[in-house]
């Protein structure tokens, strides 16, 4: 049995993002009360836009932090599994009769097909390491 796994390369895990979140907050805050104790109660309103965004832009990003590929050849069986956004999608192949799409040289993913289905991979990997899969699944499907 054979397993490649791409993931995709982030910073820092969700669990890390949390914590620096909690002291952005912290810090937020702590700036706004002092300005609110100052007399300055227009800060509440930029403090608000300030958090909100941020919560956003770090929702987006942890959406995305656990995304992965997984590429398992096993006997005849080639089974694809991709985590993309918190949905998982498990596509099974029969290594005899799937095909690897030759990509062209702008092209970021290839497919992977068999008859009527068909899965995108490879969007998480870098140049030199897109061309060294490709090979190395297509010694393993011949």
């Amino acid at each position: 049995m054979k397993t490649w796994k791409m993931r995709q390369n982030c910073a820092l895990t969700p669990g890390q993002l949390l914590k620096l979140y909690i002291a952005l907050v912290c810090l937020s805050l702590t700036v706004a009360t002092g300005f609110l104790l100052a007399g300055v109660k227009i800060i509440l309103i930029f403090t608000a836009i300030e958090l909100t965004a941020v919560t956003a832009g770090f929702l987006i990003y942890c959406r995305h932090a656990l995304d992965f590929e997984e590429i398992e050849i096993s006997g005849t069986r080639l089974i694809v599994r991709k985590f993309i956004a918190y949905k998982e999608t498990v596509l099974e192949f029969n290594t005899r009769w799937a095909r690897i799409s030759s990509p062209q040289e702008t092209e970021k993913v290839f497919l992977i097909e068999e008859a009527d289905q068909s899965v995108q991979i490879g969007q998480f990997l870098r140049a030199e390491q897109f061309k060294r899969l490709i090979s190395e699944l297509r010694s393993c499907l011949d």
